[in-house]
């Protein structure tokens, strides 16, 4: 499972939280919303935590390094502070925190490129739109864009494009290490995953049980860029298939184990039709392990809430409620058996078809 960071010595001391704002002042801050998120995308396309190792530097030699102007980079880092993101320190220098070191490259619980996910161009044209999706069901982005939000960002925008690919890489490198610790797979022989990406997780998987196959299904663009370890040469690849495909079109694999992970949270239609693909490939008594984002009864409230509302914008889909996924998955015939955490911000739902 993901471990806490361990503090570094460099690390400014913890200290108690400031009395909490009045309400008059938390409406104003949370109304400022956008400057944090703006701020964190700057500090992240600067660089500034990659510039900032374990000891505390002046703002001068921090601004030197990333190419800023210091006085503009002060007021950043000063910013950022208020949220715990970066310390300046009595001295005027500024150090790390376990939240700022999230934003380095190198850090093996990266967010970098999930924070420029979530601050992309596109969403700051869709932002403010969102009462006319609350107001409509609907999503702004082929209003905005004139077509599908994929196929705009392929097409219109390759940077975005690319900047998902990689937050999405990152989001399947680390959660596949917790999912693959958690689900137990003792007694099965193959295992498919389902929109599964790059194949972190069914690579996980196998590496676990050395005796098992598995098979990634995802989108031809997606699974050309599998990871190596499933590829011709891999050290899994004797025990791997690769499926380009479309799990909302069909399913062309049959194994003892599904795993859907974060992908029913398109419209009802899609998921419906995925899962009834999944029935068709497996037939009565296949298991079933869907994993997913919930915004009930979870820690991540704040985040899991945010991500729900940015779905609507760009896709018109909806992260789920714990009753919301019960109900897609028994509407498509599945009996759930278990419902378990998988991380903080992850939870598994285990089902079968009955025979």
């Amino acid at each position: 499972m993901t471990t806490v960071q361990s503090r570094k010595l460099s690390d400014p001391p913890e200290q108690d939280p400031p009395p909490a704002p009045p309400p008059s002042m938390r409406l104003r801050e949370l109304a400022f919303g956008a400057a944090c998120a703006a701020a964190l995308r700057a500090a992240a396309r600067l660089g500034v935590a990659d510039a900032l190792g374990d000891s505390p530097l002046p703002v001068a030699d921090l601004a030197a390094a990333v190419k800023a102007e210091p006085r503009q980079l002060r007021r950043l880092l000063r910013a950022l502070s208020c949220y715990g993101v970066f310390a300046e320190r009595p001295d005027g220098t500024f150090a790390h925190t376990e939240v700022s070191r999230l934003l380095r490259e190198d850090d093996p619980n990266s967010l970098r490129a999930i924070t420029l996910w979530c601050t992309e161009p596109w969403t700051w044209d869709a932002w403010p739109l969102l009462d006319d999706a609350v107001r409509t069901g609907r999503n702004v982005v082929e209003d905005l864009y004139g077509k599908e939000f994929f196929a705009y960002l392929n097409e219109d925008a390759p940077e975005s494009a690319d900047v998902f690919n990689r937050a999405m890489t990152t989001s399947s490198v680390q959660s596949a290490r917790d999912v693959a610790e958690f689900l137990d797979l003792s007694g099965c022989s193959s295992v498919a995953d389902l929109g599964g990406g790059q194949g972190h997780v069914v690579a996980s998987l196998l590496a676990k049980y050395p005796a098992m196959r598995g098979a990634l299904l995802d989108l031809p663009r997606v699974v050309e860029n599998a990871v190596p370890r499933l590829r011709a040469g891999g050290d899994l690849a004797g025990r791997a298939r690769i499926v380009p495909g479309d799990v909302r079109e069909a399913v062309p694999v049959e194994a003892d184990v599904y795993v859907i992970k974060n992908i029913l949270e398109w419209d009802d239609e899609s998921t419906a039709r995925t899962l009834r693909n999944v029935r068709e490939a497996g037939g009565p008594g296949t298991r079933v392990v869907v994993i997913e984002n919930l915004v009930d009864d979870t820690p991540s409230m704040r985040f899991s809430t945010a991500m729900d509302l940015m779905l609507l914008l760009n896709v018109g889909g909806a992260k789920h409620t714990t009753e919301s996924m019960v109900a897609r998955l028994t509407d498509a015939g599945l009996v759930v058996d278990d419902i378990s955490p998988v991380n903080p911000y992850l939870h598994a739902f285990d089902c079968h078809f009955p025979g």
